[in-house]
């Protein structure tokens, strides 16, 4: 099992930054994706970034291009989101996702979340 744990979100005014950070322990896999998902109150779970393990490609959502990006610290085994001109739109719960096993069924494991919120 994948232990996820998130840091990092806060309040922030708009066009703020923050970077959150996901750190992963317990059982390794040699290929798989670590994702960021958020929720805003009342709000469907949202993709917003995932890169891959086994090459740092990287995927976003629309609404997040050129304002976040995700990385990666393999020594540390954590995942970063670094958020840049932060709307009042980009308020939400931020997840950290780990996608394992892809093509062998998968297996997802979800951190606890962190909130963060911008004010306009």
């Amino acid at each position: 099992q994948v232990q996820l744990v998130e840091s990092g979100g806060g309040l922030v005014q708009a066009g703020g930054s923050l970077r959150l950070s996901c750190a992963a322990s317990g059982r390794t896999f040699s290929n798989y994706f670590m994702r960021w998902f958020r929720q805003a109150p009342g709000k469907e779970r949202e993709f917003v970034a995932r890169i891959s393990w086994s090459d740092s490609s990287t995927t976003y959502a629309d609404s997040v291009k050129g304002r976040f990006a995700i990385s990666r610290d393999n020594a540390k085994n954590t995942v970063y989101l670094q958020m840049n001109s932060l709307k009042p739109e980009d308020t939400a719960v931020y997840y950290c996702n780990f996608l394992g096993g892809v093509g062998v069924g998968g297996v997802q494991y979800w951190g606890q979340g962190t909130q963060v919120t911008v004010s306009s």
